[in-house]
């Protein structure tokens, strides 16, 4: 992986009278699954982090405290003070871009909800090709039923399976993988969580792109290809080891073979746009699904969750999920 240093710090605390230095004794400075905060800077005592994420992005630094503010449902402000947060000394892969900052909305204690005590949040993120923000609810939304209005089908739910070894993921049960009218002949233990807490299914709003173990990769692409009624286009140094397809001239819309995530008590469909993507200036359509060799675990990203209502119920163990249009809320 290559890596870089991130631009100078842009956030200055000294412009900020509560913000202060995190001491290795604070209870937010204990390590938990993938987040080390347990390292110190010998020469000031201070709370040092190292995070890593499933697309291999990694930030490194040190934890301060400040008073954040959010706005309210009824757009009334309201202060937290003494939030935990990390500002990043070093930062690879989708930390060098221009964004402020990133929230970790994990089950660890260092996390936004966590230390907000909120035990349900949910967020709709909107197409990646749209410029419009998307939306992160902290809560209960005082109006849940207006979650609805925006909504193209009915909520639904699934339950959040806890792995004791890496405590800070939301895992599911995913039970098979529908490729148009082909279910791939993957026995749901294939997909479960071990008892040395390997493998099994997490959903991760923090990682672009689903990936899936090799083995299982292979075969959706191998029924991919068996019924795309488009020629295979692929190495060439525009698409790489990606599965893409060449698009009919005149820009014409074709039908694609339906993707579904058969989940414990509910189907995610996939609408096409969550996982193939239309490349103009190439002339080709391309799978944004990947495949892992060194992994048996099934990564869920925000790719594949574009417009789509999805609702974490924490202290409930459900996930909860709806198509939506993520641009109206």
């Amino acid at each position: 992986m290559s890596a870089s240093t991130s631009r100078p710090r842009l956030f200055d605390g000294s412009m900020s009278s509560t913000f202060k230095a995190v001491a290795c004794p604070d209870p937010i400075c204990r390590p938990s699954s993938g987040v080390s905060v347990s390292a110190c800077a010998m020469e000031n005592f201070q709370c040092f982090y190292l995070c890593s994420y499933g697309d291999r992005s990694i930030t490194a630094g040190h934890i301060f405290k400040d008073t954040f503010t959010f706005m309210s449902p009824n757009g009334v402000p309201v202060a937290v003070s003494e939030l935990a947060f990390g500002c990043g000394d070093y930062n690879t892969g989708l930390f060098v871009s221009n964004e402020s900052g990133i929230a970790g909305f994990g089950r660890g204690p260092q996390s936004l909800p966590s230390q907000l005590k909120v035990g349900r949040f949910s967020y709709c993120l909107t197409l990646v090709t749209e410029s419009k923000s998307s939306v992160v609810i902290l809560g209960t939304p005082p109006d849940p039923d207006g979650l609805r209005a925006h909504t193209t089908g009915p909520f639904q739910s699934t339950p959040i399976i806890y792995n004791p070894l890496i405590p800070t993921f939301y895992y599911l049960s995913l039970e098979g993988i529908t490729v148009g009218k082909t279910r791939l002949p993957f026995d749901k233990s294939v997909f479960a969580l071990k008892k040395d807490g390997s493998g099994g299914t997490v959903i991760d709003s923090g990682t672009s792109l689903t990936t899936l173990p090799e083995a299982v990769f292979e075969l959706l692409q191998e029924e991919l290809v068996a019924q795309f009624p488009l020629p295979r286009y692929d190495n060439t140094p525009e698409v790489g080891d990606r599965l893409c397809f060449r698009r009919p001239k005149g820009g014409k819309q074709v039908p694609v073979p339906k993707l579904i995530l058969h989940l414990a008590g509910a189907d995610m469909d996939l609408p096409r746009d969550n996982y193939f993507v239309e490349e103009p200036d190439s002339g080709v359509m391309c799978l944004q699904i990947n495949g892992a060799e060194d992994t048996t675990m099934v990564l869920i990203g925000n790719f594949q969750q574009q417009n789509m209502h999805v609702v974490y119920d924490v202290e409930n163990n459900k996930l909860l999920f709806a198509p939506a249009q993520c641009d109206k809320l």
